[in-house]
C-alpha cells in the first residue's frame, strides 16, 4: 500500500464531508427539534427528505462529542478540541509506520477512514467558529464575516445526515425497554463520522485477517531464532 493512495483517500474524504458540512451551514437554518405528535417521523423541522423518510438531511451543530456528550463548558470544550489534534498529529505517524511495516492493505485503509474522519471533525472544531455566522432557527450563516460566532478552537461540529432505516418497536415482554420505541439509526451524523464508524467497524469484523500471519512467516521467524542461537553456542 502506497501512501499516495492513503493521501488521496484521505483528501476524497475531506472534501466531500467539508463541502458538505459549508453547504449545509451556508444554505440551511439550525434545524428546530419537531413536535413528534404533529410529525412522528423526522427529530427535527427545516429538514430535506431525499428518499421519503429513510434518508433526510437536517442542519444540527454538536459542541461535544459523538452523541452530543459534552463537558467542563468552554474549557472542556477547548479540551476536547486539543484531544482530538494530538490525535491526528499522531495519526500521521501511525499511518505511516504502518505502511513502511507493510500491515496489511484492508488495516491500512481503514487506518486512513479513521483519520479522515477525525480530521474532518477537528476542522469544524477549530475554524468554522472564525469563518462563519451565529446559526440560529431563522438565520442562514454567511461565511468569513467581520467577525465569527466564537473563538479559536471553540467552533461546533456540523451534523446533518439522518437515516431512520427501521422504526418500530421494542417486543413488550423485553425488561426496562418493553413497548418502547426503537430505531435504526437515529443519531444525526455527518461523512466524517461515518468515515468513523465504517473503519471502526471494519477492523473488528476483519481483525483476523488483517493481524493473521501466514505460518511460512512464523516458521522463519522459529528459523532465525534457531540460527541466532547456533551462532552463539559455536
Amino acid at each position: 500500500m502506497k501512501a499516495r493512495n492513503i493521501f488521496l483517500l484521505v483528501l476524497l474524504i475531506i472534501v466531500a464531508d467539508q463541502s458538505l458540512k459549508i453547504w449545509v451551514k451556508t444554505h440551511m437554518p439550525l434545524s428546530h427539534p419537531a413536535d413528534f405528535y404533529r410529525d412522528p417521523v423526522s427529530p427535527y423541522d427545516n429538514g430535506i427528505k431525499l428518499l421519503g423518510d429513510k434518508a433526510q438531511i437536517y442542519f444540527v451543530e454538536n459542541e461535544g462529542m459523538a452523541w452530543g456528550w459534552k463537558f467542563g463548558g468552554s474549557w472542556g470544550k477547548m479540551a476536547l478540541t486539543l484531544f482530538r489534534l494530538v490525535a491526528v498529529v499522531f495519526g500521521v505517524y501511525y499511518i505511516q509506520t504502518i505502511i513502511k511495516k507493510k500491515y496489511h492493505p484492508g488495516f491500512i485503509i481503514c487506518a486512513g477512514l479513521i483519520f479522515a474522519g477525525a480530521l474532518g471533525n477537528l476542522l469544524d472544531s477549530m475554524f468554522y467558529g472564525l469563518i462563519f455566522e451565529r446559526s440560529s432557527y431563522d438565520h442562514v450563516a454567511r461565511i468569513f464575516p467581520h467577525q465569527g460566532y466564537t473563538t479559536f478552537l471553540h467552533g461546533r461540529v456540523v451534523d446533518m445526515l439522518y437515516f431512520p432505516i427501521i422504526k418500530t418497536h421494542y417486543p413488550q415482554w423485553m425488561p426496562f425497554v418493553g413497548g418502547d420505541d426503537f430505531e435504526f439509526f437515529s443519531p444525526v451524523f455527518n461523512i466524517a463520522d461515518a468515515s468513523i464508524s465504517v473503519g471502526v467497524i471494519a477492523i473488528l469484523l476483519f481483525q483476523k485477517k488483517f493481524f493473521h500471519k501466514e505460518p511460512g512467516q512464523e516458521s522463519s521467524g522459529l528459523e532465525a531464532n534457531t540460527a541466532k542461537v547456533d551462532a552463539v553456542q559455536a
